[in-house]
């Protein structure tokens, strides 16, 4: 089973915006700008939802690092115990793992397609529901290209952003298991059919990153037996 850590953070993140489809002249760059290792990075920027924004960062070794944060959650929001409560998932959060070599070669093959995100890949032919800022980068020893979109109706960024997004909500998923194997054993069973229909739905990927949290409720007396055994399931997947 591969090994992950999950840990609350304090780090920011920032994400060097450029006009869409602009090239970073590989001259002068620092090791941030033309790493030695390539790399792509996903971030998805969305004020309305939790968390706001996303950032997803993969090695072409599969080290990937995981950070979600909510940088405009108004102060009133922690203005009563109950909020500050409920407000327990905001802080900036991290995640380290590494990537199935599946999903490894396809984010590195679909950023190849995608001309390594040279290009303006937003769709423009008319209006579209706004779901966040998205921005994809690719970098390495000679070359950084970034492109920012809404929503793209090319198959190669399209494909990286539903398997980024996917690994979000796997992430957020394990995020809230571990609140609620804390606070609200209750709530588990809630949050674990949650989770399943998800997996039917396709809509995570990288089970295993979450994996430690499930084996915690899995094997947890304390824990009501009809959440322990969904977590077997689930564990029985992300293997």
């Amino acid at each position: 089973m591969k090994r992950c850590i999950l840990l609350p953070t304090l780090a920011v993140v920032s994400c060097l915006l450029v006009p869409t489809g602009s090239r970073v002249a590989a001259q002068n760059a620092d090791s941030s700008q033309n790493p030695p290792i390539p790399t792509v990075t996903f971030e998805r920027y969305w004020e309305a939802v939790r968390p706001q924004d996303v950032v997803i960062t993969v090695q072409s070794t599969g080290n990937t690092t995981y950070v979600s944060r909510n940088p405009s959650l108004p102060a009133e929001q922690t203005a009563t115990p109950e909020a500050a409560r409920s407000s327990a998932l905001d802080p900036n959060y991290q995640v380290r793992f590494l990537m199935s070599e599946a999903n490894r070669a396809k984010v590195f093959k679909l950023a190849e397609q995608a001309k390594y995100f040279n290009g303006n890949f937003d769709f423009t032919k008319h209006a579209m529901a706004k779901t966040g800022r998205k921005t994809l980068t690719y970098a390495d020893i000679s070359r950084h290209f970034q492109t920012v979109y809404n929503y793209s109706e090319n198959k190669a960024v399209h494909s990286l952003t539903d398997l980024f997004q996917n690994i979000s909500t796997t992430i957020e998923f394990g995020r809230k298991l571990v609140f609620s194997y804390k606070y609200d054993k209750l709530g588990l069973d809630a949050d674990l059919a949650a989770l399943e229909d998800a997996v039917e739905n396709h809509s995570v990927d990288e089970l295993h990153v979450i994996a430690p949290v499930l084996q915690q409720i899995a094997a947890d007396p304390t824990v009501l037996n009809i959440a322990r055994r969904k977590a077997q399931k689930l564990l029985g997947k992300a293997k």
